[in-house]
């Protein structure tokens, strides 16, 4: 095993090289970065203060000073070659050194922990929600496959996962947020503006208040996919051949079920259960967060691309590209641990 697990650390090294790389090239072919953005607003308040349109953001240095312009260029980092850049980010980041950002002036660790607690509460509401009513969902529909009831729920199901998230949000805030109907739930934020002044008691209330429409936009698409796997991984199992051997010994049912079929059928669920809940920290809708006001890392993440603020851009591509290299490593452990027939070889 241990060899197995040190051949998949050292592919980490030049996947993630990989992807730096490749985000770091394309980087310098995109135009309107923050020395072009600075330029831009140093030639708009020289002559009248308007803010310059898309059409002049990118002039480059027309109407400033070319010593103005080295200073940009030194304050941001590109008076130097690209690959010195590069390989100084390289060495930066093997200390967990992200950088700074350029438009929040802050370091990006500490941005990355000021946006994670609303990603944090969407994440795990999501991954709670979808595995405590999927799993046993997808069970009783193994179980009743064929039946009205496994139809029934197939179309429920179906049709939550055809519809998108961000669509089922604006209904919600139509129906229930004072739109044109019902004001049941608060429009925007996680908790009220007298947060502070509350009871603890009254503080869970208000924060499970404001969770509702926004959990339920982003968990009701979820349903399906872990529902019709369930399904699927219980049905398969339900008809091999041991279960028959079972139900021929005269075993009861629920216990052929949940001793014989249960672990095996899990498998494939099993296995996808680390990177879904490592991922759930980490979780960044940024329709969902846009539409009801969070300020999470799905909204920092887009601000970011959008401002061309590289350092944040890169720095959680980073953190990101590693925690998803590791969990995938885990996760295939974890078949290992499941199922003893799973060879590393």
């Amino acid at each position: 095993m241990w060899v197995y697990v040190l051949k998949r650390v050292l592919l980490m090294f030049p996947t993630l090289l990989g992807v730096l790389l490749v985000t770091f090239a394309v980087i310098q072919f995109v135009p309107g970065g923050p020395v072009e953005q600075a330029m831009a607003q140093i030639s708009s308040t020289s002559t009248g203060g308007e803010r310059a349109g898309p059409a002049t953001a990118y002039r480059g240095r027309q109407g400033v000073d070319p010593q103005q312009v080295e200073e940009l260029k030194k304050l941001y980092g590109f008076d130097k070659p690209a690959p010195e850049r590069f390989l100084g980010m390289l060495r930066s980041y093997a200390q967990f050194d992200l950088g700074q950002s350029f438009v929040h002036h802050k370091d990006v660790w500490q941005l990355v922990k000021e946006k994670l607690p609303v990603s944090i509460s969407l994440g795990l509401w999501t991954f709670f929600l979808s595995y405590l009513v999927s799993v046993p969902l997808g069970i009783a529909k193994a179980v009743r496959t064929g039946s009205r009831f496994d139809l029934v729920t197939s179309i429920f199901v179906l049709i939550g996962y055809a519809v998108p998230g961000f669509v089922l949000g604006v209904a919600l805030l139509v129906l229930f947020g004072g739109g044109s109907f019902l004001q049941w739930f608060p429009l925007r934020g996680l908790t009220s503006s007298n947060w502070a002044e509350l009871s603890s008691m009254a503080k869970v209330t208000d924060y499970l208040w404001h969770i509702v429409m926004p959990v339920t936009a982003s968990v009701l698409g979820s349903f399906a996919v872990i529902t019709m796997l369930t399904k699927n991984a219980f049905l398969d199992e339900i008809r091999k051949q041991y279960v028959l051997t079972a139900r021929a010994k005269g075993l009861d049912e629920r216990k052929v079920l949940w001793k014989h079929v249960f672990r095996n059928a899990l498998l494939p669920l099993v296995t996808g259960f680390p990177s879904a809940f490592i991922g759930a920290f980490f979780t960044g809708s940024l329709l969902i967060e846009t539409l009801f006001s969070l300020d999470g890392l799905g909204l920092l993440s887009y601000e970011s691309v959008i401002r061309r603020d590289y350092p944040v851009v890169l720095g959680t591509l980073y953190l990101f590209t590693l925690m998803g290299l590791v969990t995938k490593l885990i996760s295939d452990l974890c078949y290992v641990w499941v199922d003893p027939r799973v060879k590393f070889d």
